[in-house]
């Protein structure tokens, strides 16, 4: 992870140089088509409910931002490199939840990782976490700025995790499948409970996703977000 030290209004416009998209096989880019009707509407709610989302969510988001800037020293925002559909980087933005800092130092702390498995290092009682930070992250108020990555067109709403870029210059076939589609801002890995799933169920659920995604099984996965979310279940 890297720190965002721009202004909100660099923050959310800018789009840094990143490297070319990986090429993936035919057969992986064909399991990401769908009839054009559905990814015009799944775009458009995009849109329509993400800029909805901000404009409501928009009290708790400022509040959020002033109690990172007033408790501990650091930006608001961090700044990582996740891989999108085709494998192509961008910049994930998110509320910063650990201390200034402690992204660099995270090697050794791999050895407490409870998801020893996956890609994402996740530890109870992580002592990177500031206090704010740990709110923001059991609540799932930490990934909000991401609501910009799905205006943009980086995200969509629902959809498989994006994966930290680093993971992300040898795949398997199943990961490479991954990249077939836009990344989400919430799936099934989310509403099946997220943390508490093993690296070789969450890579399942992304499949099965990718394999019958619809209109219907999208409005799913956001409804059944909220209650995920509020019980907490598999946030660390």
């Amino acid at each position: 992870m890297a720190c965002a030290r721009t202004g909100m209004y660099e923050w959310a416009l800018a789009r840094p140089a990143l490297d070319s998209a990986v090429t993936l096989p035919e057969e992986t880019v064909h399991a990401g088509l769908r009839p054009r009707g559905y990814m015009f509407v799944k775009r458009a709610l995009d849109i329509g409910l993400s800029s909805l989302l901000m404009l409501l969510m928009w009290p708790i988001a400022l509040a959020a931002a002033m109690a990172i800037k007033l408790t501990s020293r650091g930006p608001i925002f961090l700044r990582q490199l996740r891989a999108g559909q085709g494998g192509r980087p961008f910049a994930m933005y998110q509320f910063r939840s650990i201390y200034a800092g402690a992204e660099a130092g995270q090697e050794p702390l791999r050895a407490m990782n409870e998801l020893s498995d996956g890609p994402c290092l996740k530890i109870h009682r992580d002592p990177r976490l500031t206090p704010v930070g740990a709110f923001l992250r059991r609540t799932g108020i930490e990934d909000w700025p991401q609501l910009f990555n799905v205006l943009r067109g980086d995200m969509s709403l629902a959809g498989p995790r994006p994966w930290p870029l680093s993971e992300g210059s040898t795949r398997t076939d199943a990961e490479r499948r991954r990249l077939s589609v836009v990344p989400g801002l919430t799936g099934l890995w989310q509403i099946s409970g997220r943390c508490e799933i093993p690296n070789q169920e969450w890579m399942q659920l992304d499949l099965d996703y990718i394999e019958h995604r619809s209109m219907l099984l999208d409005l799913e996965i956001m409804v059944k977000t909220i209650p995920a979310v509020l019980s907490y279940r598999g946030a660390f």
